[in-house]
């Protein structure tokens, strides 16, 4: 699998690694008594000679960066030799989960993104777990998103939709398919997503298209189908229903604004409008004023009601009111508890074929149902002389005409929440049409009974309460669409009959003229519902459609259903995620997924929600071309389930510089390899057992420190993934490598790869870099996948392709002593190195210094005194280990490193004491002069009295802080003044 390597490096030419030991390290180095520490210089031009690049990937040894341009070869590579399907050689319980399909009109956005980034890392990290592994890709076919498209290509040439015929309409969103469909499939793959290709679906494939056939069939059957005229969200724009995700009107869910919608209501400033009903056969005064903001809707009004309580009102019910503008009809005055006495007047007008609500109520109370408005949003008959004016125009109309008759009360400014369409923009309009439904309440009950039984999670756990409630007050779902894409309803209806009474359902039209012949005799003829169904339906068919359902006896369905995780943003958790928990249940007696995870929103730097209109928008793909792919993942990757996360250029160009240090750490490790040709050298690394107690223990200490915390993050890592951690897995990986393999332990390895001709001690360094470089790497993979893989390949001896290595074992051993004892030499490190920035020592010196310990920590440390020398620039001829006192005490700056650890650096060794003491003065007068301002600030009462009580504070808190570094900078004068005195 791997690529063929020629060598780059002879077993001494490696050692000395010019590029990444400093000059000053070298000649300090060369320049010691020592003569095993002295080595050769390599050249550049030497080592590009010997540098490889391995087939399609490109090598550290040849590139001082990973070139993201290497991304796409790489993908088709994996892709080429078959890395993707599910190996089901390896036995174990599959892990299988469903893309969830993007819009085949859509174009990659940072929410396409995040869900690639996500399901990959679950895939990348269950494939090397060794589970068979399906990733199902796909696209949907979107009715109405993808009809507006080509309807606008059409309208561009000057043809309407209906200038064509049906079929003729079809076929062209067919070749509009064919020709762009695949856009948002290759940018996907772009992100590194590792999906079977060879099992992509489309909403509209044939299979697909039986599952649908084959479920609505199934449900009409069960009597769970029905058709009827009912309310609906009508857009007058797009000619269909849509749908509004909503429950039972007396029980509404707290639902999450961002929720997607078919129908999105907006925060729009309008009117309410003040009217006066007459009372039939009362005087002039007696009128009942009603407060609406659509007044172009009192023609369909078939009652007026008030709170049965309202005391207002109470003489007048059961009496008539008289609709203005309608020329005297009468419609009852009802008293109903649903009316809120403290909403504008406290009278309410009913108009059924207009409101949900007054459509509820008017089926509770028996009230008929009048319709105003055709379905392009212009008023019928019913409204008289407004007939044909569309429905703003008609309202401007209505209240300039309720003005001139006297019946206009007021008018005043009103915030409204208005219903618009997601696709088309316009104003939604509640609607009384016949539309095909799905009964819903038997289907949530077994959904709700899934997670209630935990053969369901969802995750965060804090969605299950929103799934619960809505599913507990969910409707009934209209399930027709006026559109001509889509699946086409299979419902056929009898030639001159009455489509309500008069219709066969059946999987094709053969079998629907049989049925029909059947029921209603050999002569009748038969012709299709022209609507479509919802997109969701099908989609909602999803898990189980892509595996070959309804049949199932097919070899996916049986080997990969039901499938392993679903994951998606937590915006459609009833649009498609709860829909699926149902059908999966219904068709095939099983929860479809036993996990569902959600993922937040992405918003910009600030928090704001992207959007065109704030030019705030960060495209994937350019942000891939200038940070890569694995920045990109690894940031979003970093985020918590369920909870948005603010996108910014900072965390991108982090995470890319991550990338480069990754990419550093393996030209190091490549640079202090054997050559691929040099066997004995690799038989000594492979003989290197690090993976067993007695293997660590016979480790120098800091191999024995790295390897343990290896484990340590190996156990923690894996855990974290198998709980959907991945925020805490990326976190982890990251401070192992960058804190602790990069900055320590690539740092404390020089000493044995350059500073010594042992070469036990050097392959031991060589073991553990190649042994934690190569782990790392794997637990990183499914983060970052193109910048792992490019350099598992340029690493020797490669037998397979990273994306199909084995995981790392975990429970391996580690030393806790160990780890603690070189955290005490990481402490005295640091510590070193503070002295050595306090008193500004150039970085080439070396210093000495004496360590004063117990015998316990003694015996470790000073077992690393080569390390400790080069880690901290130490003079390793004058670096003394003692568990006494030394006799320069006074004249050293004296550390505390940790409990029972300590360390003395000869002040004469940092500074020129009579330089170092003028330059301080200087500083102490100026830091002096800088607090004596500030004291002289706080002591005028006009400041004090007058300025901001935060401007005061602030004030205060900085002469505070003059006053603790005065202190300071005195002890150390004091201090360096008597090294003088000692030293006379």
């Amino acid at each position: 699998m791997a690529f063929s390597r020629p060598s780059f490096f002879s077993p001494r030419v490696y050692r000395c690694n010019p590029f990444l030991f400093p000059t000053t390290f070298r000649s300090y180095w060369s320049g010691s008594s020592t003569s095993q520490w002295k080595f050769k210089r390599l050249s550049r031009k030497s080592f590009s000679a010997m540098a490889a690049v391995r087939g399609g990937f490109i090598s550290p040894e040849t590139s001082k960066s990973f070139d993201f341009t290497a991304e796409e070869r790489i993908y088709s590579w994996w892709e080429s030799q078959g890395l993707f399907k599910p190996n089901c050689d390896c036995g174990g319980d599959p892990f299988v989960i469903s893309m969830p399909p993007p819009n085949v009109t859509g174009a990659l956005h940072m929410g396409h993104a995040m869900f690639v980034t996500l399901e990959d890392i679950m895939v990348r990290y269950s494939r090397m777990k060794g589970r068979p592994t399906l990733w199902i890709p796909g696209t949907d076919h979107a009715g109405i998103a993808t009809q507006l498209v080509v309807e606008r290509l059409l309208a561009s040439d000057g043809i309407k939709r209906t200038d064509l015929s049906r079929e003729e309409f079809t076929s062209k969103v067919w070749k509009w398919k064919a020709k762009y469909g695949g856009a948002i499939t290759n940018q996907i793959k772009r992100l590194g997503a590792s999906c079977d290709w060879s099992r992509e679906h489309f909403t509209l494939d044939e299979q697909l298209s039986r599952a649908v056939v084959e479920a609505f069939v199934s449900l009409h059957e069960k009597g769970l189908i029905y058709q009827g005229s009912y309310m609906v969200n009508w857009s007058p724009k797009l000619q269909t229903a849509v749908s509004d995700l909503g429950t039972k009107i007396n029980k509404v869910p707290q639902i999450p604004p961002k929720f997607k919608k078919e129908v999105e209501y907006s925060e729009e400033v309008g009117s309410l409008y003040y009217i006066k009903y007459r009372v039939a056969g009362g005087s002039r005064s007696d009128f009942l004023t009603i407060a609406t903001t659509r007044p172009e809707t009192l023609f369909g009004d078939v009652a007026v009601a008030v709170h049965p309580e309202d005391e207002r009102y109470a003489m007048y019910v059961g009496r008539q009111a008289i609709v203005p503008l309608t020329f005297g009809r009468h419609v009852p005055i009802i008293a109903d508890k649903y009316v809120d006495k403290e909403f504008g007047t406290g009278v309410l007008k009913i108009s059924p074929g207009h409101d949900h609500n007054d459509y509820l109520l008017a089926r509770k109370l028996g009230l008929p149902i009048l319709n105003v408005m055709n379905k392009d949003g212009t008023v019928n008959d019913v409204a008289g002389l407004y007939c044909g004016l569309d429905r703003f125009e008609a309202r401007k109309k209505v209240w300039s005409d309720l003005e001139e008759t006297g019946l206009a009360v007021k008018k005043e400014s009103y915030n409204l929440r208005v219903p618009r369409s997601q696709r088309g923009g316009e104003v939604i309009e509640p609607l009384v049409s016949k539309q095909w439904f799905v009964e819903m309440e038997p289907l949530a009950e077994k959904a709700l009974d899934a997670v209630k039984r935990g053969k369901l999670t969802i995750i965060p756990e804090r969605f299950e309460k929103i799934y619960n409630h809505w599913l507990s007050n969910i409707k009934d779902w209209c399930i027709s669409r006026q559109l001509w894409w889509g699946h086409r309803i299979p419902v056929w209806y009898i030639e001159g009959k009455d489509c309500e009474d008069y219709y066969v359902v059946a999987r094709d039209e053969s079998e629907a003229l049989t049925v029909a012949h059947e029921k209603y005799g050999k002569g009748v003829k038969i012709y299709q519902d022209p609507d479509v169904l919802d997109t969701w339906f099908s989609s909602a068919l999803w898990p189980f459609s892509t595996l070959g359902w309804p049949d199932v006896s097919a070899e996916d369905f049986k080997h990969f259903y039901p499938t392993t995780v679903l994951e998606t943003g937590h915006d459609i958790l009833f649009f498609w995620v709860a829909r699926m928990v149902m059908m999966g249940i219904e068709f095939t007696g099983t929860v479809p997924f036993s996990y569902v995870y959600l993922h937040g929103l992405i918003r910009d730097s600030q928090g704001r929600k992207m959007s065109k209109t704030l030019g705030n928008v960060i495209d994937p793909i350019d942000t891939i071309k200038q940070f890569g792919t694995d920045a990109l993942r690894f940031t979003l990757a970093l985020g918590t389930a369920g909870q948005d996360l603010n996108l910014s250029t900072e965390r991108l160009t982090s995470n890319k510089a991550f990338t480069n240090k990754l990419w550093n750490a393996g030209k190091f490790v490549l640079q202090n390899l054997p050559d691929e040709s040099d066997l004995p050298g690799w038989e000594n690394l492979s003989a290197f057992k690090i993976d067993t107690e007695e293997s660590l223990l016979g480790l120098p200490l800091t191999e024995r420190w790295v390897v343990s915390k290896l484990h340590e993050l190996i156990d923690d890592v894996t855990s974290s993934y198998d709980k959907f951690f991945f925020g805490d897995v990326g976190r982890a990986i990251y401070d192992f490598f960058w804190g602790e393999f990069a900055d320590w332990y690539i740092e404390a390895s020089k000493a044995r790869l350059y500073a010594t001709e042992d070469l036990s001690i050097t392959y031991v360094a060589r073991a553990v870099l190649l042994y934690v470089f190569e782990n790392v790497l794997k637990l990183l993979h499914p983060f970052m996948p193109y910048v792992t893989e490019a350099l598992w390949q340029a690493l020797p001896n490669r037998k397979s392709a990273l994306i199909v290595s084995s995981w790392p074992n975990t429970s391996l051993p580690r030393d806790a002593k160990s780890v603690k004892h070189f955290e005490s030499l990481q402490s005295l490190t640091r510590a070193i190195r503070n002295a050595r920035a306090d008193y500004s020592v150039e970085p080439a010196k070396r210093i000495s210094a004496t360590i004063f310990a117990n015998d316990d920590i003694l015996k470790h440390i000073s077992s690393e005194k080569q390390v400790l020398a080069l880690l901290s620039r130490l003079d390793i001829q004058n670096v003394h280990f003692t568990d006494s006192l030394p006799e320069h005490v006074k004249r050293s700056v004296h550390l505390v490193a940790g409990e029972g650890l300590e360390a003395y650096l000869p002040l004469a060794d940092m500074v020129d004491v009579s330089t170092e003491l003028n330059r301080l003065s200087k500083r102490l007068s100026k830091m002096q002069t800088e607090y004596d301002t500030l004291v002289n600030r706080l002591k005028s009462p006009n400041f004090v009295e007058k300025a901001p009580s935060d401007v005061v504070k602030g004030v205060q808190e900085k002469a505070a802080e003059a006053e603790e570094k005065i202190t300071l900078m005195k002890k150390r004068l004091a201090f360096l003044e008597s090294t003088v005195l000692v030293s006379d």
